[in-house]
Parts: structure tokens; C-alpha cells; sequence
């Protein structure tokens, strides 16, 4: 499924960040190959990952943003048995630990507010192991570039994606996706 997750976003390196669950159907129509839910609850969420599925979309559920869900390892088991995503994204180590236990996907995503924030961001995915990073906010192609030559793992931005130029100068700066809520940009 790794595999799968890098060359999907080699095809199109353009991920649909859903943060409206009403914006769901114009991303599974989209072209990007990938979505990234971060809005829902635990009565739409099995709905919605079945109709990303059903159009042949990875999907990956940002655990922390899910609502009627407890932050632990009985959710996760929970989501993974019964809503079935390809991947989750989270913030929290201790989600990325137990979901990869599990065999999800694991995308951590990182906010960089300073030059620390960079070291911290190799020694964390460096212990966690996550499958992809995702870096916020995303129009940092020097950090980008950096960050991307550091890692072993794929490197995706995100935040403030809202230009094609922007998808464009991460790609260029060895970014392998780039999510946004833009929905404008998910075709290209």
C-alpha cells in the first residue's frame, strides 16, 4: 500500500484537503488520486470513506479534526476495522504509533513556526516513522527542499496552497504532493 500511496502521488502530486464533508462528492470527482478528510464524524465517516473507495481514491482521516471519537488506541482499532481508510494524518505520535501497529498508512503533520521546528521535525519522523510528513504551512520551498533532502520518507505541504505555482514550487523543491481545500486547483 506504500507503494501504491508514492506513485499515486507521483501521477498527481495534487491531494484534495477536504475540510467540509458537503465538499466530498467534488473531490471524489476531482482528478487527485488522493484525499485527505479532515472534517466528519462518527455517523458520515464509514459513508464517506466508502464513496472515496468506491471511486478508486486513497483516503487518509485526520484523526485529531474527526468528531465523537476518543483520542485513542480504541478508536483507531475502531476506525481501521469498521470505517477502513487507507491512511490516517495526526499530529499525535502516539496515533501514528498505533495506527502504523495496525497497518494504516500514517501521514504526521508538522506545523513550522521557527527554525527548531525544523530539527525537532527530522529527530520526531526520524523515531516515529511515519509514511509521509506533511509540513505546514506549505509555500516554504527553501524548508521544503530541505526538509525533503533530510527525510527518507515523502514529504508533502500543505496550508496555504493556493496557487498552481504553489503546487508547482513544492514539487520543484522535492515535495512529492501537496494537499489544499482549494478545490480549483484539484484538477490540474
Amino acid at each position: 500500500m506504500k507503494e501504491i500511496f508514492r506513485k499515486r502521488m507521483e501521477k498527481n502530486p495534487v491531494i484534495a484537503a477536504v475540510k467540509d464533508i458537503s465538499r466530498l462528492e467534488e473531490a471524489i470527482n476531482s482528478k487527485s488520486e488522493i484525499i485527505f478528510l479532515l472534517c466528519g464524524n462518527i455517523f458520515n465517516l464509514e459513508d464517506a470513506v466508502k464513496k472515496a473507495k468506491n471511486k478508486n481514491k486513497l483516503i487518509f482521516i485526520h484523526v485529531d479534526l474527526i468528531d465523537g471519537f476518543s483520542k485513542d488506541s480504541t478508536a483507531l482499532k475502531y476506525i481501521n476495522e469498521k470505517i477502513k481508510p487507507d491512511g490516517i494524518i495526526s499530529t499525535k505520535n502516539n496515533q501514528l504509533k498505533t495506527a502504523k501497529e495496525l497497518g494504516l498508512l500514517t501521514v504526521q503533520r508538522l506545523f513550522i513556526i521557527d527554525s527548531l521546528s525544523i530539527d525537532t521535525i527530522v529527530k520526531v519522523s526520524t523515531a516515529i516513522a511515519p509514511d509521509a510528513v506533511e509540513i505546514m504551512p506549505g509555500i516554504m520551498p527553501r524548508i521544503t527542499e530541505k526538509l525533503s533532502t533530510t527525510l527518507k520518507i515523502p514529504v508533502i505541504v500543505g496550508g496555504l496552497i493556493s496557487e498552481k505555482s504553489d503546487i508547482e514550487k513544492a514539487v520543484t523543491s522535492g515535495a512529492l504532493g501537496a494537499s489544499t481545500s482549494d478545490s480549483s486547483l484539484w484538477n490540474i
